[in-house]
């Protein structure tokens, strides 16, 4: 193992779609041919993968339990599909209500010092259902899920850390309004 990887660790913030909806999202991800279905399960992304040194992440954890607590808790909506074609082959299932919560949980993640990085395009919130497969299963995937629907409470988002090839592990939940 080299020094970089036993110093430093990835992580990321999500909101976790709940059940019934999230195996549903992640499974038709899987469908579509997406590799990444098996290492990543349904969310909104709030932090993208970031690389921070292992000495930090208390750091960060006490930053996310912050922002935490500053935001309550709210509904977000799912519906839809759409798409970042032809900017990225990405098809999701669009947020319909909770946008600007989720927008502002992200920026002030982002906020920290530690979690600061380079994004290549603007802030989104959104469930990626396909990325990177052929463009037939890009298409089947926007029309079969076109009439998704989920309506759910988000009391909580999670920091999930990886390391090489397996899947994404929830680190700890942080409870919006604590």
């Amino acid at each position: 193992m080299t020094a970089n990887l036993v110093e430093s660790t990835q992580i990321g913030v999500a909101i976790d779609i709940p059940e019934p909806w999230g195996s549903t999202l992640t499974a038709r991800r899987a469908e579509a041919g997406d590799p990444r279905a098996e290492y990543v399960p349904a969310h909104v992304t709030l932090l993208g993968p970031t690389e921070i040194a292992r000495s930090s992440l208390p750091a960060v954890e006490e930053h996310l339990a912050a922002v935490a607590a500053t935001h309550p808790p709210f509904s977000l909506h799912l519906r839809g599909t759409g798409t970042f074609r032809p900017i990225t082959e990405v098809v999701f299932v669009a947020v319909a209500a909770g946008i600007s919560e989720c927008e502002l949980i992200a920026e002030a993640i982002n906020s920290a010092e530690e979690l600061r990085r380079e994004t290549r395009f603007p802030y989104h919130p959104h469930v990626t259902v396909a990325q990177d497969v052929a463009p037939q299963a890009l298409d089947e995937v926007f029309e079969d899920l076109a009439s998704f629907s989920a309506l759910f409470e988000v009391a909580h988002f999670t920091l999930f850390s990886h390391c090489g090839e397996a899947r994404w592990k929830p680190r700890r939940d942080f409870r919006l309004g604590a």
